[in-house]
């Protein structure tokens, strides 16, 4: 979905102008375009989980590749070891996650009326369907609302107003399989654990690595 770092991001920190953490309010449309830009590269910086100092330290970086000044650590030698840097980042917060995601698991499972497949995908049917149930070649037209567990959305075609068609066997694990066991009008809740969602790189910016994701998913057709 997102990319983990890769050198297009440091070619993007450096064309940035770095403001202090506690920096101006953003009045303006221009302020608040050059606030957005850094709201963007944060999302990027997310899977390095980054201390109040580290990041000190990363906008001293971008301070002196914007301003010119001579760097005070060579990019050549320490630049590759950022991506080593950020998968041990990533493991440690996946590890966090998957933890904290398998207590929501086991609540999620032991609702009345849930299903616990062999896979460890969690269903529960909000509201019956009467049609046919697609396979996995099949395309399907939903509505879906995405969150986290703590409830926070992070995709929703229904806040959008526009349901999506999509190939079932394209998207992730937890999808292909739950949506299967739907029937056309039914409406069901999906408890993805990350090994059937995003995994350990998760989708940065939104989705944490090694995060259990929760889907209100209603299927509306199966495309022909």
């Amino acid at each position: 979905m997102l990319k983990v770092f890769t050198w297009s991001l440091v070619i993007l920190l450096a064309t940035v102008t770095v403001v202090a953490a506690a920096g101006p309010e953003p009045t303006t449309d221009e302020q608040k375009m050059f606030y957005a830009l850094g709201l963007a590269i944060s999302q990027n910086l997310n899977t390095f989980n980054l201390t109040e100092a580290e990041l000190e330290m990363v906008k001293s970086g971008m301070s002196d590749g914007v301003l010119h000044k001579t760097p005070k650590a060579d990019l050549q030698t320490y630049g590759p070891k950022l991506q080593e840097l950020q998968r041990t980042r990533m493991t440690a917060i996946a590890a966090e996650e998957k933890k904290a995601g398998q207590a929501f698991l086991d609540k999620a499972a032991a609702e009345k009326g849930a299903t616990k497949t062999p896979s460890g995908l969690i269903i529960k049917t909000l509201k019956p369907g009467t049609g046919a149930s697609p396979k996995a070649t099949d395309k399907v037209k939903v509505h879906y609302h995405g969150t986290l567990t703590d409830g926070t959305v992070f995709d929703s075609s229904v806040q959008r107003g526009e349901p999506v068609t999509f190939p079932l066997n394209g998207v992730i694990k937890c999808w292909t399989e739950g949506v299967q066991l739907m029937k056309v009008g039914e409406k069901s809740r999906l408890v993805c654990p990350a090994d059937l969602a995003y995994g350990e790189r998760g989708a940065p910016g939104r989705i944490k690595p090694g995060a259990t994701l929760v889907f209100d998913v209603e299927l509306l057709d199966i495309v022909k």
